[in-house]
């Protein structure tokens, strides 16, 4: 198989496109009698909010109505990769589009087990930034990791060095489902990089010793910052505006160190039994109504361009020209030869 090398500077062009712009379960339910019955999509997501809002803003107001039934396949990305992995010799695969980080795409890429996308069947592909059109996947929404703190309890943090610190003890809050970006959070905070690990393993090592909690999911982390059982952690800015919304002291902030770029996108296995479904939830999930719901409801920015942010909300879930001078995006290609054993790493020595 080619390998394809995606540009580091990528992430940041996606950033300065989408400034411009700004300026100016299961989904299974029943289908409308107007709509004529196209058969059924298996979509492959993380649950929780995200799942939520899948629903809310593509499956129930785009697709159930133009007849399309949506059944939701929820699990944590590593699970979902596993099952991609064990059915690419089936003729048949279980799902029809997967939800994935542009990392994760990437590895399952590689691994054989998804297509290269036909951007010719998706009449929304015109309005898509280029830095989200990759070979393999579509990106969905993206944002970047910061520091999150309560500032009763934590105050005044300005790097990743200062949120993943021994010094905070049990207040401070690690997200298990955010294995890999912790690790190179912990890696940029101790001096390492985006390819030298050791460091942040180290430190984050020390950080459990002292007290630090694991928490399953991004949902759980939050419940820990609303009953200030922790006061620090890192997270997807994204995440911040949502909690902010929802009245959880959370405060957001853009480490020194620069910040990692974050994409969320989709792709569809080699197997999928229904593709014209898949490529039906890749063109829904790129309709202006769809995109702006996002950037309101979760706090992602668009990736395509013809979606309007209100000024006071692209502050909020923005970025600023420095800062997107410092975005520092992850190495693919690195983090797919390394998954598993930091997988292994982080389950049975962290976590263990």
């Amino acid at each position: 198989m080619s390998k394809i090398k995606m540009p580091n500077i990528s992430r940041r062009h996606l950033l300065q496109g989408t400034a411009a712009v700004a300026g100016v379960s299961a989904a299974g339910l029943p289908i409308g009698a107007h709509a004529q019955a196209k058969g059924k999509v298996v979509v492959g997501t993380w649950g929780g909010d995200y799942a939520r809002l899948l629903n809310k803003n593509i499956e129930k107001p785009i697709l159930i109505p133009a007849g399309w039934e949506v059944v939701q396949d929820q699990a944590g990305d590593p699970q979902r990769r596993s099952k991609l992995l064990a059915e690419r010799r089936l003729p048949r695969g279980t799902t029809d589009i997967q939800g994935l980080s542009a990392i994760n795409m990437y590895q399952m890429f590689e691994a054989g087990v998804i297509d290269t996308v036909d951007y010719g069947k998706l009449k929304n592909v015109a309005n898509l930034l280029p830095s989200m059109k990759y070979p393999y996947g579509i990106g969905h929404i993206y944002s970047g990791k910061v520091v999150l703190n309560n500032p009763k309890l934590v105050a005044d943090p300005k790097s990743y060095a200062d949120a993943i610190n021994p010094k905070h003890g049990n207040k401070l809050g690690i997200i298990d489902i955010q294995y890999q970006y912790t690790i190179v959070s912990a890696a940029l905070a101790a001096g390492g990089s985006i390819t030298n690990l050791e460091p942040g393993k180290k430190l984050l090592l020390e950080c459990r010793k002292a007290g630090a909690r694991i928490y399953p999911t991004n949902e759980a982390f939050a419940q820990g910052m609303k009953t200030e059982e922790i006061g620090v952690g890192v997270m997807w800015k994204a995440r911040a505006v949502q909690w902010q919304n929802s009245g959880i002291p959370v405060e957001a902030v853009t480490p020194t160190e620069g910040t990692l770029a974050y994409v969320s996108g989709f792709v569809i296995p080699k197997n999928a039994p229904n593709k014209d479904g898949a490529y039906a939830y890749m063109d829904a999930m790129l309709e202006k109504s769809a995109q702006e719901a996002f950037a309101v409801d979760m706090g992602y920015n668009p990736t395509v361009t013809n979606a309007t942010v209100a000024d006071d909300l692209n502050k909020r879930i923005g970025f600023t020209p420095d800062e997107i001078k410092k975005l520092v995006d992850m190495d693919y290609k690195y983090m797919a030869e390394n998954d598993v054993a930091l997988k292994e790493w982080w389950d049975k020595t962290l976590k263990g």
